[in-house]
């Protein structure tokens, strides 16, 4: 069964979805079992971690992010960035490279993001970090224990963030905040490899519809089965695919367009953080999971 588990906002009432599962629980990496009789605790993933040969390829493989030149426009648009800069910046060195990955690899939420901002991760280095998205939603994670500051100033600030990893979609900034499809398809190799080297993943918080749709072809190509219109994108939408793989969290990107409208505003993002909490505590089936009203 492939069950809505969390009230949506835009929606009303939830239905629930009917969708087929294998027999078998996935298996992810060192044994750690995601099976639907309960979460393998923080410390004992962080032990599992530690010593496991995928750290190593994460290491490698965050490197060769930040040494990726794919995309011609990509690289054109934040190398000129990092060149002009902006007013306030102009003291800074820019970063100018793809952003790596940012937090605790023992992780079991993964946030996915867009891509760099211009001024904020392009000119930091770091995802989220410089700007008024990351302010927002560093606070957010602040205010729910995934993180030891409420803000992300720069990458050597002491951040840093417990049970929690964040990516992104793409990983250089796009001109107009808008890659391609062709970019898009080109750098979720990334996010792809960067989820089977994190074996504790419970729960995927999706930020905006385009990381949104991100994930669910990364999901896709590893041969989960599922029809999109059974799971629409609204804010505080959850989604348990088949497959016993992580729990689907959808919330609106912490961007100033929504922000500052008033589209998204605290509450309804710490709504699905709690939502992730109750994921991450419950050693109950997901489908037991209370809903927040």
């Amino acid at each position: 069964m492939c069950e809505f588990i969390a009230d949506s906002f835009d929606r009303g009432k939830p239905q629930p979805l009917r969708c087929p599962e294998p027999e078998q629980a996935r298996v992810g990496l060192a044994g750690v079992r995601r099976d639907s009789g309960g979460a393998t605790g923080p410390a004992r993933l962080r032990r599992i971690v530690a010593n496991h040969p995928a750290q190593h390829e994460l290491d490698l493989l965050q490197e060769e992010i930040v040494s990726c030149n794919r995309c011609p426009r990509l690289v054109r648009h934040r190398e000129a960035i990092a060149i002009t800069k902006r007013r306030a910046y102009l003291d800074w060195e820019y970063w100018g490279r793809p952003v790596p990955s940012f937090g605790d690899r023992a992780a079991r939420l993964l946030v996915v993001g867009l891509a760099p901002g211009a001024h904020g991760a392009n000119r930091t280095g770091r995802v989220f970090t410089g700007d008024a998205s990351g302010d927002f939603l560093y606070d957010a994670l602040f205010r729910a224990g995934f993180a030891s500051h409420p803000q992300s100033n720069s990458s050597d600030d002491g951040l840093t963030l417990t049970d929690c990893y964040i990516s992104c979609a793409v990983r250089c900034v796009p001109p107009g905040n808008r890659p391609t499809p062709l970019e898009f398809a080109t750098c979720r190799d990334f996010l792809e490899r960067e989820i089977t080297l994190l074996p504790g993943l419970l729960a995927v918080m999706a930020l905006g519809r385009m990381a949104y749709d991100s994930y669910l072809a990364v999901v896709r190509k590893q041969g989960v089965r599922f029809l999109k219109k059974d799971i629409p994108f609204a804010h505080g939408a959850s989604y348990r695919l088949p497959g016993r793989g992580p729990v689907l969290l959808c919330s609106y990107h912490p961007s100033q367009q929504n922000t500052q409208t008033g589209r998204l505003n605290r509450p309804m993002m710490m709504s699905v953080l709690r939502l992730a909490r109750d994921i991450l505590a419950s050693s109950e089936p997901w489908s037991t999971i209370p809903r927040r009203k």
